[in-house]
């Protein structure tokens, strides 16, 4: 039986988990946080901190292979590991690019991977001199994370919110629609493809409010989707699971926005909506069996339960009762003990062939079910 970890414990992990016990394979986690929502559905749970270079590597030592459920991990550790014959799903050198939004957005540039015009800044008083670029959207290079480290800088006054560290200014595009492609690579490069995902976003928080599947987009401009995101993947030369965010603009032109090298909330809804979902995609490649079937079996919509602005504390799901009586509706909770706004509670997935109807249930989810404390 291989022996699998995971760095970092939070909600992938715990999906990730929940997938595993359908496979031979014996489960580690390591986190920090003893509580995490892993921490009970792993194998062998190890304290640690995933971006330490001892916890890591002597975490990984043990292992046949590791994977990431989070971007912030100590990438040297990996590379020690992967040195000695660990497997390191995705490879250290795609961690090294996307973990960097300098890095990743050179690497669209050098691959010609069509994405948003930018220019690099290293610090505030650089920003002060691109006002020309505007409007444009500022990105920290490293330690961003579900919409932090990110500005919208639309006028002058607005560069005083910039950041006073390398980072990326990227043009603003004029998005007619946002989506997210999940692909995923084997050992041997062979590539599945899920149906890309509408997603639509929170204004005020920038987090993902829901998403539809499939995304309402013609013919060619899946043909240019698909493409791109293989594009993105083959370079790598890794195998893996990765997340492709895309934006279409007004011109139907397909940019990439970012990519996220693991499973991700743009593929939640895969667990119920498609036959084999990414968590179990994942362990398919992790363990060298034959790539699943990312076809729908319905449309599908996803919301995120989010904790509600001014609670925190011991959570408490209100009108959850309601919410388990819509027909085809899956909630998944994700075991976190405490709330505070904005954080990523759960999420509910609705699977139907009509698509009003899908937009009519998730409204009922997102006005009946809050996250309180």
């Amino acid at each position: 039986m291989q022996k699998i970890g995971i760095l970092g414990g939070g909600q992938l992990g715990r999906m990730l988990l929940q997938s595993a016990a359908n496979y031979p394979v014996e489960t580690y986690i390591l986190e920090n946080d003893p509580e995490c929502p892993s921490a009970h559905l792993c194998g062998h749970f190890v304290l640690g901190d995933i971006r330490n270079f001892d916890d890591v590597y002597a975490f990984g030592k043990q292992l046949d292979a590791i994977t990431i459920e989070i971007e912030n991990v100590n990438v040297e550790a990996l590379e020690k590991l992967e040195a000695e014959g660990v497997r390191v799903y995705p490879k250290p050198s795609v961690l090294r690019i996307i973990k960097n939004k300098i890095i990743q957005k050179e690497y669209y540039k050098i691959h010609q991977i069509p994405s948003p015009e930018f220019v690099i800044t290293q610090t505030a008083a650089e920003l002060k001199g691109h006002t020309a670029f505007l409007p444009a959207v500022h990105k920290l290079g490293e330690g961003g994370y579900d919409g932090r480290g990110v500005q919208l800088l639309r006028k002058e006054e607005d560069l005083a919110h910039g950041f006073d560290a390398p980072s990326v200014l990227e043009k603003m595009v004029n998005i007619r629609k946002e989506i997210a492609q999940m692909v995923a690579i084997n050992d041997k490069g062979e590539t599945a493809l899920y149906p890309p995902v509408e997603m639509v976003f929170d204004p005020v928080l920038n987090l993902l409010d829901y998403q539809l599947c499939p995304a309402d987009i013609d013919e060619r401009t899946l043909w240019k989707v698909e493409a791109i995101a293989l594009s993105v993947v083959r370079n790598f030369k890794s195998p893996g699971i990765f997340a492709i965010e895309m934006f279409i603009d007004k011109n139907g032109d397909v940019l990439v926005n970012e990519t996220a090298p693991r499973v991700h909330n743009s593929g939640h809804h895969t667990i119920e909506a498609n036959y084999s979902s990414q968590f179990d995609m994942l362990w398919r490649v992790l363990l060298g069996y034959p790539l699943g079937n990312t076809d729908p079996i319905l449309p599908s919509v996803m919301v995120n339960l989010i904790g509600a602005e001014k609670y925190s504390g011991n959570v408490v799901y209100e009108g959850l009762e309601e919410i388990l009586k819509i027909e085809n509706a899956f909630v998944h909770l994700y075991g976190k003990k405490q709330t505070k706004p904005g954080r990523k509670m759960g999420h509910v997935t609705i699977i139907s062939k009509e698509k009003q109807d899908l937009i009519h249930q998730s409204n009922k989810v997102k006005h009946n079910l809050t996250v309180k404390a």
